[in-house]
């Protein structure tokens, strides 16, 4: 399997949309739909930053491993 995405998860926890994600953190929506597709190659740590910070959350919130 390998990293799983939850970040659909998160967004519908905090009642926000993917658009409005994208917006505030400065991606563009189709970069936002890779990562949350899980099919990213590579996610910068800036950019999980900022995810982290706008959505109140952890790494481990976002991403898991499972084999």
């Amino acid at each position: 399997m390998g990293i799983i995405v939850n970040l659909d998860v998160i967004l519908a926890k905090r009642k926000m949309k993917s658009n409005e994600l994208a917006e505030k953190i400065g991606i563009t929506t189709a970069n936002l739909s890779i990562l949350k597709t899980g099919k990213a190659k590579a996610i910068r740590f800036s950019t999980l930053e900022a995810i982290c910070k706008e959505l109140d959350c952890q790494p481990a919130d976002i991403l898991e491993y499972q084999k």
